[in-house]
């Protein structure tokens, strides 16, 4: 005649069939012996220890290389203060230009710029 829609009831049927033929077919599976599973469980807890040693290899890494850029930043700084209290020592050493030693300073951008005037 013509395609019949299922009902829920049978819907529900259907579902409650592939459930059972599902769990009779897990039922079915031979059970696996205990020597294999604590084989099984051995090989995966030495596979998780070799990973958790890879990544705790991996931070032991990242913080030795934080520990040197540290280290490095702080002799960058070190050296830095250390030219910046050498300049500063150096400056306060050096007297000041007398008026004599301005005067002459003075004189000879004055003269510089004279020549360059008159070299049009």
């Amino acid at each position: 005649m013509g395609y019949k829609v299922p009902t829920f009831q049978d819907r529900a049927a259907l579902a409650a069939e592939a459930k059972k033929k599902a769990l009779e077919r897990l039922k079915a599976q031979p059970k696996l012996d205990p020597a294999e599973l604590a084989k099984r469980q051995e090989a995966r807890l030495a596979r998780e220890a070799e990973e958790e040693a890879k990544r705790q290899a991996k931070r032991d890494a990242i913080a030795r290389e934080k520990a040197e850029k540290a280290a490095a930043a702080e002799a960058e700084r070190l050296r830095l203060e250390e030219e910046k209290a050498k300049a500063e020592a150096e400056r306060k050493a050096k007297a000041p230009p007398t008026a004599a030693e301005l005067k002459a300073l003075r004189d000879a951008r004055y003269a510089a710029r004279k020549a360059r005037s008159l070299g049009r």
